[in-house]
């Protein structure tokens, strides 16, 4: 059986540097404010981290576009999200 993980390695992503295309707009909702922090699991290619001090973490670098954290978040609208600038993101190698 295929893990997820080996899957998400077959597609590649252009980093856009300098200009993520998500990002959280006040860190200390995240932490603070949201007991759960669902976007760390929630997020299939796991861009966000959970801390040990309760922070959440944001790695854009592998995130697959799908919109998840915006619709998890939508309590706190804490995530500011658009499409990438063209030619950046995620380019699936299948499909």
């Amino acid at each position: 059986m295929i893990k997820v993980e080996e899957k998400l390695f077959q597609n590649r992503y252009r980093v856009d540097a300098g200009r993520p295309h998500i990002s959280i707009v006040d860190a200390s909702v995240c932490q603070h404010d949201c007991p759960t922090k669902q976007c760390t699991v929630c997020c299939p290619a796991a861009c966000y981290t959970r801390e040990g001090d309760g922070r959440v973490t944001l790695i854009t670098d592998g995130c697959l576009e799908c919109g998840t954290c915006r619709v998890i978040c939508t309590d706190h609208r804490n995530v500011a999200w658009e499409y990438p600038r063209g030619g950046y993101g995620i380019l699936f190698k299948f499909g």
